[in-house]
């Protein structure tokens, strides 16, 4: 396979999606905490009506909304008080022509009422009278019983990353557990006689490990349950073995550095001596990320991702992330948050790759500007100190300054 001759980022999303099988990865029923961010492996639905009651939505009084057509300021329309309604409690009364009860917001409509009158538009002459200047509507101020969810209604789908705006949903009703997706169990196995531990101080010619750590990051946050290898010296033999027994303990693998084409990189020949169909890409039209490997041991997919770690970590997102998906489960389509900005300055690209650029978000009056962050790929500042990644498609020979872009956020997750 020729490392020179690089696949296209979308034919290289068709090629991982080819080549998984969609949700490899058991379920397990789990409390309802413990579910966000999970993939819900089985549809979750209401048992309930959402409200179970008709209730009020503001502090009024709940009267029959036919009783107070034509009351106005200048004539109001007399109803008789018979009570007020606690919150938490049942009520046993029910109204008659011309009666009206108190009631708070979120409080529960009594038999025969079908309106609440907000309490700024009557007035109380004595304790047993109620004058309303206002006409109500049917349902006006009122949630009626089932109107929000009725019994029976999907509250959410199967394969859908469960978010937090999701749990009060569920909630309210009375979900307290739910089946989701298990882990996927992802390797990471960092190479280089280069690096060493993050608790070490380099010597001169060393670096520590950057992308065990902030790929192991991305991973827990997608949902994954992360194995790391730690780090495997520049040995043929060492790393075939430590690649052997990542691959029969996760279901996913993910090596760091080594992917080129160097005398002593070692993932291509290593994934050549596992389980077939082994090596199916060398070579990625991404800048950065040109030196990525895809390949199946047996069933196990691996990825051999660029060392530097912005090139690393950009590979992981835009096409780790759609086999990890898939995996799991996932049948909703992962988008990430964008926001729309104007481009600071002339953005150069070649054409014939798809170019991600780290930029700065800064917001004005009329919205975001996006600054592009220039720098290497071995610089994982970048990505501290951007806000979000630009794509500059491999169509485009770059983008303009002055020309709207969409901005994929860093650490958003799309809905």
């Amino acid at each position: 396979m020729d490392f020179l001759h690089c696949m296209e980022l979308a034919q290289a999303e068709r090629l991982v999606d080819e080549h998984l099988k969609q949700g490899m990865v058991g379920e397990e029923e789990v409390e309802l905490l413990a579910a966000v961010g999970r993939v819900t492996s089985r549809i979750v639905w209401s048992v309930d009506d959402l409200p179970g009651y008709a209730r009020s939505t503001v502090d009024g009084f709940a009267i029959r909304s036919e009783d107070s057509f034509g009351a106005s300021e200048s004539a109001a329309a007399l109803f008789t008080l018979i009570g007020e309604i606690a919150m938490g409690l049942p009520v046993c009364q029910t109204l008659q022509p011309g009666q009206a009860m108190a009631i708070p917001t979120g409080g529960m409509l009594p038999e025969g009422a079908d309106a609440v009158v907000m309490l700024e538009y009557t007035e109380q002459p004595d304790a047993e009278s109620l004058l309303v200047q206002k006409m109500v509507a049917p349902s006006e101020n009122v949630v009626r019983r089932g109107e929000e969810i009725a019994a029976g209604t999907v509250l959410v789908d199967a394969g859908v990353r469960l978010c937090d705006k999701q749990v009060g949903l569920l909630a309210a009703c009375g979900c307290s557990r739910l089946w989701v997706k298990q882990r996927l169990k992802v390797a990471i196995i960092s190479t280089g006689d280069e690096l060493v531990d993050i608790q070490d101080t380099p010597r001169e010619a060393q670096v520590r490990d950057v992308n065990t750590y902030s790929l192991a990051a991305l991973l827990t946050r997608w949902g994954c349950e992360v194995k790391r290898y730690g780090i495997v010296r520049d040995s043929f033999e060492q790393f075939l073995r430590q690649l052997t027994e990542a691959t029969h303990e996760c279901q996913l693998v993910l090596i760091s550095g080594g992917s080129s084409v160097g005398a002593r990189d070692y993932t291509v020949p290593a994934i050549q001596a596992l389980d077939r169909p082994g090596l199916l890409m060398h070579g990625l039209a991404v800048k950065p990320g040109k030196p990525t490997i895809f390949g199946l041991a047996g069933s196990v997919p691996v990825f051999g991702l660029p060392g530097h770690p912005v090139a690393a970590w950009i590979v992981c997102e835009v096409l780790v992330r759609c086999a990890i998906e898939k995996m799991i489960g996932v049948t909703t389509n992962y988008r990430s948050k964008k926001v729309s900005a104007v481009l600071s300055r002339n953005l150069p690209s070649l054409p014939g790759r798809d170019d991600f650029v780290p930029v700065r978000l800064v917001e004005q009056a009329t919205g975001y500007v996006a600054e592009p962050i220039f720098g290497k790929s071995g610089m994982i500042g970048l990505l501290a100190k951007a806000d979000g990644i630009l794509h500059v498609p491999a169509a485009n020979s770059g983008l303009y300054q002055g020309e709207t872009v969409w901005v994929r956020l860093l650490g958003g997750e799309g809905v």
